[in-house]
């Protein structure tokens, strides 16, 4: 979930016996451009010699070159990391169903690492307090669908993140020179769907506005209950998972225990330090409050590639579909491509440009039929820059503005075929990885 878990590892060779980082620095992967390592980023690596940096959301998998913001530390046998993101955002979004909201995006997290057993445990807690700064109703989003307030359908807004938003462990063992498994057990956690959650993808750094796809792609990242089972070599991974079905409800302050009633697959493979590829299928028991009679098959795939320009800068891009199979209903299907270019560490332009296809159910509209469906697009635009960085925090400000796109059935229910929003930003979070007792910005 923030999540990447690179900052793990600057300690490892603090936390494991000599004799054992020495087997772990023969067992390096012999990837397109590891030769070029340096000593640190030699050290800076998991189970299988697999860089912490790889580690997205979850147990999901992204380009290892992307970067990472928090702060990093060793306490005894033990290595922390602290991240988190705040947001100050101003969200205007016109037309008959537009609104407007003045509040705060953010969520903050503590991991912790430790060498166990021959292998590797990881400790996740994460936290939001959107509850309170967003509100249960969440913040206006045109054409956005997805979960209830008040026994009614949300539409035309983004349902805020609970209050707890991951608790987890995570543990990795070695079981051959080239192959590993993993067991992920958490009471709020990510099962084995879709791509890297976009709150932490690398795409979509600057841009804090959920998708219009979320519900079709990546909703399941907040669950109340999973277990994953993973086997992983140094460029490939399968992971399979049961999980509580049900989608948080407008009670965004406790923890909804719930049977394991749904399961998921999903596969990894990252050829090198830029690329990521998944895919994932998975069958949800009842995840809508409001219809608990209809289940539904989830179908993602996702490409992701991020290289690094210069000292600072960094380009970020993910093309991603998903799609949902509710019984007795046409496959309602989803396509985003987004990208976020960081020039200098300074200056960042960034984008998306999605294609749904949503049900009247969904929208709100006519009959509310889930057989109804329409073909909606949006394309987001927008720059941010970083204007202070002091004791390991930066500050940035940012815009974006957003053109949708509905049918002519729709033109008369946003008042246009075109409807538009726009949104402004103060962004405070961490600067790039910093070890204590290493180099800053590393």
């Amino acid at each position: 979930m923030i999540i990447s878990r690179w900052m793990q590892a600057a300690a490892l060779s603090a936390t494991l016996a000599p004799a054992a980082a020495h087997a772990q620095k023969d067992s390096m992967p012999n990837m397109p451009g590891m030769s070029a390592m340096s000593g640190m980023e030699a050290r800076m690596a998991g189970v299988l010699g697999i860089p912490h940096t790889r580690l997205g959301s979850g147990t999901s998998w992204q380009p290892q070159t992307a970067p990472h913001y928090g702060w990093h530390f060793v306490r005894g046998s033990w290595t922390l990391m602290v991240h988190g993101v705040a947001y100050a955002e101003y969200d205007r979004q016109l037309g008959t169903r537009g609104d407007d909201q003045l509040g705060s995006i953010n969520w903050g997290m503590l991991m912790a690492m430790h060498s166990l057993w021959g292998g590797m445990l990881h400790l996740h807690g994460m936290l939001s307090a959107e509850p309170a700064t967003i509100g249960s109703r969440g913040y206006p989003l045109l054409l956005q669908s997805g979960e209830s307030y008040r026994g009614l359908p949300l539409h035309d807004r983004q349902h805020p993140h609970d209050l707890f938003m991951e608790a987890a462990a995570l543990y990795e063992h070695p079981v051959a020179r080239d192959l590993a498994l993993s067991l992920y057990v958490a009471p709020v956690g990510e099962p084995a769907i879709g791509p890297v959650a976009f709150p932490h993808r690398p795409s979509a750094a600057s841009d804090p506005l959920a998708p219009l796809g979320h519900h079709w792609q990546d909703a399941t990242h907040i669950t109340f209950g999973v277990l994953t089972l993973g086997m992983f070599s140094r460029t490939w991974k399968v992971e399979g998972s049961i999980f509580n079905g049900r989608e948080p409800d407008e009670h965004r302050t406790d923890i909804e225990a719930r049977k394991l009633d749904s399961y998921a697959a999903r596969i990894f493979y990252n050829p090198n330090e830029n690329w990521s590829y998944s895919a994932s299928a998975a069958y949800l028991a009842s995840p809508e409050v409001l219809h608990p009679e209809e289940s539904m098959h989830r179908y993602a795939a996702s490409i992701m590639n991020t290289r690094l320009l210069g000292a600072r800068g960094e380009w970020s891009s993910s093309l991603i579909y998903g799609a949902n199979a509710v019984l007795g209903a046409p496959l309602a299907n989803s396509a985003l491509v987004e990208t976020d270019i960081s020039l200098d560490g300074v200056n960042t332009f960034f984008g998306r440009a999605e294609l749904v296809q949503k049900s009247a159910q969904d929208l709100a509209v006519a009959d509310q039929s889930e057989s109804q469906r329409y073909d909606i697009g949006a394309l987001t635009l927008g720059y941010s820059r970083e204007i202070m960085r002091a004791h390991g925090l930066t500050l940035g400000a940012s815009i974006l503005g957003t053109l949708d796109m509905v049918p002519g059935a729709l033109a008369a229910v946003y008042g246009t075929r075109n409807p538009k929003g726009y949104a402004v930003f103060l962004r405070l979070r961490p600067d790039r990885m910093h070890t204590e007792g290493a180099m800053p910005g590393m």
